[in-house]
């Protein structure tokens, strides 16, 4: 596995691990992330109301985590040389990510494949996503088709 250059099928092996860089998430990632998905749902968009259910402030949407882990995965030191993205699987929200968290992900390639062609490969990233404190926020697999 090569950092900072695109890692082609044949470059990967399986076990490899690697760590994204981290992101803080802000107010306005959550704000701006309800107006784009219509998403506003007051324990997102309501201090006040997230508070009053016992959270210690505004929620993160899950889908907006898993799009920033989609962001951290591509600006990583370990770049992937990818034909199409297949399917984000078994993704589980395992905890609360607030605005003000910062989240980095742990990637490890889980398992790989050539296409019955040969020409091109397919990788399964399990990807563990934590928080400031290390604790595990959200966590599944990611399947890539990569170039062989």
């Amino acid at each position: 596995m090569h950092s900072t250059t695109l890692n082609k099928f044949g470059d990967l092996k399986e076990g490899d691990t690697f760590r994204t860089p981290g992101i803080t998430v802000s107010e306005s990632q959550i704000l701006a992330f309800a107006g784009l998905t219509g998403d506003f749902m007051p324990h997102h968009t309501d201090e006040q109301f997230a508070k009053d259910l016992g959270f210690r402030g505004r929620l993160a949407h899950g889908l907006l985590v898993l799009g920033l882990v989609d962001g951290l995965k591509n600006r990583s030191m370990v770049q992937f040389d990818v034909v199409a993205a297949l399917n984000w699987d078994a993704w589980r929200f395992v905890g609360p990510v607030f605005a003000g968290d910062r989240i980095d992900a742990e990637i490890t390639i889980a398992e790989r494949r050539l296409t019955r062609s040969g020409t091109r490969g397919i990788v399964t990233l399990d990807i563990k996503v934590r928080n400031q404190h290390g604790e595990i926020v959200q966590e599944g697999r990611n399947q890539l088709m990569l170039a062989a």
